[in-house]
């Protein structure tokens, strides 16, 4: 019963915490949206410059909403075949013009909720081409868990880093510069996601590069 007490108040301090900062994000969207009104007429100098911080203001806003609905959204499972959701994954960023193909792969099945998953493929491949130029992919599996591949030729993380890069906001010094459109929110939401379905997300160096693996129980 202390246990199952104590599970709940730690249950109800972080959902207030969490609703809060919810709360606090969505507000900030008015003043902003005055700002922007306000700057319609100011010199195109300053109006530029001044929009330019406000859309990455916004950009932040909408990136702790969205991690703050996906952790809190719950979801309908169901099996899928990892394989083919990983190759829809694979085709729509090739038809923006992405460096990414699948090396090898295998039919698998998970239980799992497919909006998610493929969220959580798409910022991973999203994170190997926007700093590597490109993405490969492997599906493959074991007795118990399917395992997803995303391997990139890019400079690589150091030990301390490939941690660090899985805490919320989080940027590597080479990624820093929001005009990329980073937001550090990839590589959290990705694990979060994989832990859901009883997986994980983990960053193993290569010989050049770096993998992203994803563990799911099939």
């Amino acid at each position: 019963d202390a246990f199952n007490n104590m599970q709940a108040r730690l249950r109800r301090y972080i959902d207030d915490r969490t609703a809060t900062l919810g709360a606090i994000s969505h507000d900030l969207r008015t003043p902003l949206s005055r700002i922007r009104f306000k700057l319609e007429g100011a010199d195109p100098k300053v109006r530029d410059s001044v929009l330019s911080d406000v859309a990455q203001m916004e950009q932040m806003i909408q990136g702790v909403l969205t991690f703050i609905r996906d952790e809190s959204t719950p979801r309908t499972r169901e099996k899928l075949d990892l394989l083919s959701l990983v190759e829809c994954v694979v085709d729509d960023a090739a038809m923006v013009g992405g460096d990414v193909e699948i090396l090898a792969g295998q039919p698998v099945t998970v239980e799992g909720d497919p909006v998610a998953l493929q969220r959580l493929f798409v910022n991973l491949v999203d994170n190997a081409v926007k700093h590597a130029g490109q993405a490969r992919l492997r599906v493959s599996q074991d007795d118990n868990h399917a395992f997803v591949d995303v391997i990139d030729n890019g400079p690589g993380l150091s030990a301390e880093e490939r941690e660090k890069a899985f805490l919320p906001f989080y940027r590597v010094d080479a990624a820093r510069n929001l005009d990329d459109g980073g937001m550090g929110l990839g590589l959290p939401i990705a694990r979060s996601t994989a832990r859901a379905h009883g997986g994980d997300v983990q960053l193993i160096p290569a010989a050049k590069g770096l993998i992203a693996r994803v563990t799911l129980p099939v």
